[in-house]
């Protein structure tokens, strides 16, 4: 362990500006703090901050994250207060010790909601200082490398999960790679012992059989370098255990199928030397399709800088290169914490709005936006988790802007990556030139030009086409205040009708006065749980008006079998329903996917708690399962305009005779009847007919009649019926 006086050393030789005295005032306070306080493992618990100090000296940070070090589990574990701390060692010290205590305690809550509640703090107190989250990942470190001491295994299993979801990308995010994969492969091991172990036989027995395979392989790149009069420094290394086992996973293959799990690095003087480097390396030994990649031009958003290419090397051995220079290899490996070195005043720590404006720490400010769009705190970890968690693509815009995205991103990411108004209003997008349509996923290198329009709002199904946490927050932001819109409206329309069956007028004062019953902040907040289906408009009706509410009102509805005799007589829609209009289809109001109800059928609705209202034709089966719940019957009718509909989904079950052409005469009828089919199934096969199930997009029920009389015009339709449950 290290003492009091090696450290404060350690400190003055790469900042010589800082004073020790507060160093050793924050060494004895922590000391004094923590007392006879032991950890798991029986030693003093202040070796633990000491440890994690020394972690960072490592990284030649400045004296006040060091001074936080010392002094970051004082609040938590200790008698000492944010007060305590602000008097003696000041402001800046008592935020960066505060700032780590909140994700400390992340750790310690089981409630999942906490955890997520007390990661938004911290990714706010990161945004400010960046070095709150430098002092958490030494913490992390230590803690990682004696929790062989824990007693429990559930607890271990916890503190290692945690390692792999949050800490290990988050270090990965600003470059510190060396501490990320450190933390990886000691959470693997934890997590996965016996795969773990499997990979260390496996490289134990490569090294035993190649004998000094990486040292020959080091002294034949050196040779190369010399001969062709580059100056360079070259290392190599095994992959990590945990990295192997990824690409396992990654590409479904066995270790022996892996080619590349030794990595070597070429350092040069200039970055000239970088690509003339490549050139040698690429001159001397074949290369591995599809392994080339250049971060000198297009660096990682973490501001990471190589070139990176798989070559069949010495001895006929695939390898990956790495070409960097010196700058480049220390911000690799120290990643923000090298900036401290290459800051323009010298000595000390980067202004913390220099670090968050810069474009290595975009993801920083996207985690931001994503507080800003996220309903909860657990709504902002998972998304937290899609940003952080990804390999990358490169995308490009018009302008020649270079954004990085996850893997299997696709024209809606890259839109909301370019700017939030961007993705809203996206509605198509050209790659590389060609108009493509918004599901496509891109590739690396790929030219975007997003299309926008001011009337397109973003579409209940764009969700399932993200995978950007930031895209997918933005999105269920818009979605939910659409929706709630159409609760509120759907609410409002059930409520006028409501007072319309007891012949009075919607008097949104009445309401007003009967809040508190449906714990309802507004009339609007009322409309919205009504929409929802949490209340009836006849729970409503009977807290206003006590007197009518035995006889249900004027128009009090009877058994489903009167509801259905009533609207089968009546051509048309009843002065009290509810009017299904400018309502998007699976938000407030869902069509059944039993009977597939079109405009001009005749309709009612079913109430759900939670999910709006649920639209069946009045003839559907399904509505026998509500015969008892006649309070959930919504009076629904269509008030769509023919110009401006939307096309709705209707399914046909059809016998179509086994022939040649038979299928193309079936789709050849229903387009030219304007019909689109969007899904087909057969049912049953037999060697004379065919029966399927086709889902056909029309306008309403007349265009599907229409339809089906052309299908059965046809020769080789033998039935059409429409679908019924």
């Amino acid at each position: 362990m290290v003492g009091q006086a090696e450290l404060v050393d350690r400190v003055k030789a790469y900042d010589p500006k800082f004073d020790e005295a507060i160093l050793n005032r924050a060494y004895d306070f922590s000391k004094q703090a923590h007392g006879s306080q032991t950890r798991d493992s029986g030693a003093l618990y202040f070796s633990h901050p000491l440890e994690v100090a020394d972690i960072l000296t490592n990284y030649r940070l400045d004296g006040a994250s060091i001074v936080t070090a010392l002094l970051h589990d004082t609040l938590e574990d200790t008698e000492t207060t944010e007060s305590d701390i602000r008097e003696i060692f000041g402001d800046e010290i008592a935020q960066l010790v505060d700032g780590v205590t909140k994700l400390t305690r992340l750790e310690l809550q089981s409630n999942k909601a906490k955890q997520a509640e007390n990661f938004r703090k911290f990714v706010l107190a990161t945004s400010r200082d960046i070095r709150v989250l430098l002092v958490k990942l030494a913490d992390r470190l230590h803690n990682m490398r004696t929790i062989q001491h824990v007693d429990k295994p559930e607890r271990r299993r916890r503190i290692a999960r945690e390692t792999m979801d949050i800490y290990a990308p988050l270090a990965a995010r600003i470059g510190m790679h060396d501490i990320k994969d450190e933390l990886e492969d000691l959470a693997f091991a934890e997590l996965n012992p016996d795969a773990r172990d499997s990979i260390l036989r496996r490289l134990t027995f490569l090294r035993e059989e190649g004998g000094n395979l990486v040292e020959r392989i080091i002294a034949e790149l050196n040779r190369v370098m010399t001969d062709e009069g580059i100056a360079a420094t070259v290392s190599g290394r095994e992959k990590s255990p945990y990295s192997i086992w990824r690409k396992m996973q990654r590409q479904q293959v066995e270790f022996e199928q892996l080619s590349d799990i030794m990595a070597f690095r070429i350092v040069v003087d200039e970055v000239l030397d970088c690509y003339r480097t490549l050139g040698i390396i690429h001159g001397q030994y074949r290369v591995v399709p599809g392994r080339f990649r250049d971060y000198l031009s297009n660096p990682k958003p973490n501001g990471y800088q190589s070139l990176h290419t798989g070559v069949l090397g010495p001895e006929k051995h695939r390898i990956e290169v790495q070409i960097r220079t010196d700058k480049m290899h220390d911000i690799a490996e120290r990643g923000v914490a090298a900036h401290w070195r290459y800051s323009d005043s010298g000595a000390g720590p980067i202004s913390t709005a220099g670090i968050a404006d810069g474009k290595q720490y975009r993801w920083l400010q996207e985690l931001l936006d994503i507080l800003d769009d996220a309903a909860g705190p657990e709504d902002f970890l998972e998304h937290t988790k899609l940003e952080m968690f990804s390999d990358q693509v490169f995308g490009f815009s018009p302008k020649g802007e270079v954004y990085a995205l996850p893997r299997g991103a696709t024209p809606i990411d890259f839109a909301y990556a370019v700017h939030t108004e961007v993705g809203d209003h996206c509605v198509g997008a050209k790659i590389n030139g060609r108009d493509m349509p918004l599901r496509t996923q891109l590739q690396n290198g790929d030219q975007v030009e997003i299309l926008t329009s001011e009337n397109q709002t973003p579409s209940p199904n764009w969700e399932q086409l993200v995978v950007t946490g930031k895209a997918r927050a933005r999105i269920r932001r818009v979605l939910r205040h659409q929706q709630l819109e159409q609760y509120a409206e759907l609410g409002r329309g059930i409520i006028e009708k409501a007072f319309l069956r007891h012949d009075e007028a919607l008097d949104e004062d009445k309401l007003a006065g009967v809040l508190s019953e449906f714990h309802a902040e507004s009339v609007e907040d009322l409309y919205a749980l009504v929409g929802q289906g949490v209340h009836t408009g006849r729970a409503v009706m009977r807290i206003l008006f006590p007197d009518k509410a035995g006889n249900g009102g004027r128009q009090a509805s009877g058994s489903i079998f009167s509801l259905r005799r009533s609207r089968r007589n009546s051509s048309k829609a009843s002065e009290h329903s509810v009017p299904i209009n400018g309502l998007i289809p699976g938000m407030a109001v869902h069509l059944a996917k039993c009977c597939y109800p079109l405009p001009g059928d005749r309709i009612v609705g079913v109430a759900t708690t939670g999910k709006g209202v649920t639209v069946h034709t009045i003839d559907c089966m399904t509505l026998e399962a509500f015969a008892e719940s006649p309070e959930r019957w919504v009076d629904v009718s269509w008030d769509v305009d023919d110009e401006d509909a939307a096309k709705q989904v209707s399914r046909l079950n059809v016998t179509l005779a086994n022939a040649p052409g038979s299928l193309g005469e079936l789709a050849n009828t229903i387009a030219q009847a304007g019909g689109n089919i969007s899904n087909l199934k057969f049912t049953n096969r037999n060697p004379d007919f065919f029966d399927m199930t086709v889902d056909i997009e029309v306008d309403n029920n007349k265009h599907l009649n229409d339809v089906m009389t052309a299908l059965r015009a046809g020769r080789s339709v033998s039935s059409v019926d429409r679908a019924r449950s």
